[in-house]
């Protein structure tokens, strides 16, 4: 299992995704992003997001 935390990434925000792929956590990160912190997803973001992935 794949997981996030947006805390990882310096917001101030409790929100965790998790998924089982990379793909599909990238997605919802993707979209979280987007409805919550109203930020576009770039390549740069999703590079700096893809260093901050764990394994659970």
């Amino acid at each position: 299992m794949k997981v996030l935390r947006c805390r990882d990434l310096g917001f101030d925000c409790d929100g965790v995704v998790e998924a089982a792929t990379e793909e599909e956590l990238l997605r919802q990160v993707a979209a979280h992003a987007e409805q919550v912190h109203q930020v576009k997803v770039t390549p740069e973001i999703i590079a700096e997001v893809k260093k901050h992935i764990q394994e659970t």
